[in-house]
């Protein structure tokens, strides 16, 4: 029977597809044998609210808790599929009462023996079973099972996702911490500016403009500190709803805290999307489609059914469990469609058709992998060369703010000058936060371009 099976029901085998090495546009791929993304987020990220945090969301977040529901329902399918080697059994009791016609042949015999109606009472079992001559059986059962391997290739994107997101979101917020601690820092100082400048106009030497541009840059200053505090308040109520907890303040770390433990390592090129769960997802699909392909083939051929009947059959209660009572029934037979509305021809074309769709979305998976693993090791190598400039920038406008300040006590400088100068340094300053967030968030995105966090 096995051979028979061969002769309809192919065998899956990976297509050929775009070489990964190819996808990344780029001469600098390391060639390290061990990928970040085999490193647990435990490992990866050492401050402990942030672990603390990524723990809650992966007990509580709603998409997490949705993803498990569709293990559960498709691994239901699978046992479905695994019995369908087992035969079927059916059981049925049954009571009835017939009147006839008077007039009519069956009512005129039973007038004549004294009787206007016949009692019949049955209790049998049927079993069933059908033969997987073409594998059809077989087939259906790999589907179901790429089907539950793809439910769990999702639930493991949903994880990397969520792991992902909710680093990006806690380093958000560190970083609009220190961002709102300079600014402040700089409210304070330009409070003391405008006293300063006062006293310097009402000595007569700056005008009523120079102080009101004081003021001014004071306003900015405070302006800015409800932005960032804005910005904190819906990081806050975005991180909340990761860990699916209502909106709350959360604690955390400090910006300078932060640090990666790991080494990046991204692996060798021929194995950097081999972690992502959606490309596994995608290939799972692939093979479900495939396996639908081989049934819906299988049903172009005869099936073979072999059917057993038997139970009790009588005419009277009285005699209804009665030895005499037993009948049983053993029916083999093939059963061909020959016109069938094209219904058959129909369900292989779609699946067919189903099946190379599945194939191009395994492709655009993988291209697209490759696309966010490029973008990912170009934006790590790019924001750890422009971390080391951000910094050189603030040390120099930071000097020149300084020497800003001397001049214009001693002359030397106008009051624009000096205001001019500590508006850059404060730009300068919230920069060098700025890239530093992105050194971590490309950390993130790689670790989870490469499809890291679900283990």
């Amino acid at each position: 029977m096995t051979m028979q099976s061969c002769f309809v029901a192919k065998e899956y085998t990976r297509p050929a597809v775009v070489e990964t090495q190819n996808l990344y546009r780029t001469d600098q791929l390391p060639s390290d044998s061990l990928s970040i993304a085999n490193v647990s987020w435990k490992n990866l990220f050492n401050d402990s609210y942030l672990t603390q945090y990524i723990e809650e969301g992966l007990e509580n977040n709603i998409d997490i808790r949705i993803a498990i529901q569709q293990i559960a329902a498709a691994q239901a399918y699978v046992k479905q599929a695994n019995a369908g080697y087992f035969p079927t059994l059916t059981g049925a009791a049954s009571a009835s009462r017939s009147y006839f016609s008077e007039n009519g042949q069956q009512g005129a015999l039973l007038s004549s023996l004294g009787q206007d109606h016949i009692d019949q009472f049955d209790l049998s079992g049927t079993l069933s079973w059908e033969a997987d001559i073409w594998g059809k059986i077989r087939s259906n059962k790999r589907a179901n099972q790429a089907s539950y391997l793809q439910s769990v290739a999702a639930h493991q994107a949903v994880k990397t996702s969520l792991v992902s997101n909710i680093a990006a979101s806690y380093y958000q917020l560190v970083a609009l911490d220190a961002q709102l601690e300079i600014t402040r820092e700089t409210i304070a100082a330009r409070e003391k500016s405008v006293e300063t400048i006062k006293a310097l106009k009402d000595a007569g030497q700056v005008t009523l403009v120079a102080v009101d541009q004081y003021i001014a840059q004071y306003n900015n200053a405070k302006a800015l500190e409800i932005d960032i505090e804005t910005a904190i308040f819906r990081t806050e109520n975005t991180l909340s709803i990761l860990l699916g907890k209502s909106p709350q303040h959360f604690e955390r770390n400090k910006l300078d805290a932060q640090v990666i433990s790991e080494d990046i390592k991204t692996g060798f090129p021929a194995s950097l999307v081999g972690n992502r769960p959606d490309v596994m997802a995608a290939e799972y699909n692939l093979m479900q489609s495939f396996e639908l392909t081989n049934v819906a083939r299988s049903s172009f051929y005869p099936s073979l059914t072999l059917t057993a009947s038997g139970g009790l059959q009588s005419l009277t209660l009285d005699n209804w469990f009665n030895t005499n009572s037993l009948f049983a029934n053993l029916v083999g037979g093939l059963t061909q469609p020959i016109f069938n509305q094209r219904k058959i021809r129909t369900q292989f074309e779609v699946a067919k058709a189903q099946q190379e769709q599945a194939l191009l979305n395994f492709k655009k998976t993988l291209l697209v992998a490759g696309n966010e693993v490029s973008n990912a090791l170009y934006a790590y190598t790019s924001e750890t060369k422009k971390y080391t400039f951000r910094q050189q920038e603030v040390a120099s406008l930071r000097a020149a703010e300084s020497n800003s300040e001397e001049l214009l006590n001693n002359g030397f400088a106008t009051y624009l000058d000096l205001l001019t100068a500590r508006q850059s340094a404060l730009s300068a300053e919230l920069n060098v936060i700025d890239s530093k967030l992105q050194q971590l968030t490309t950390v993130v995105t790689l670790y989870e371009a490469l499809g890291g966090g679900w283990k």
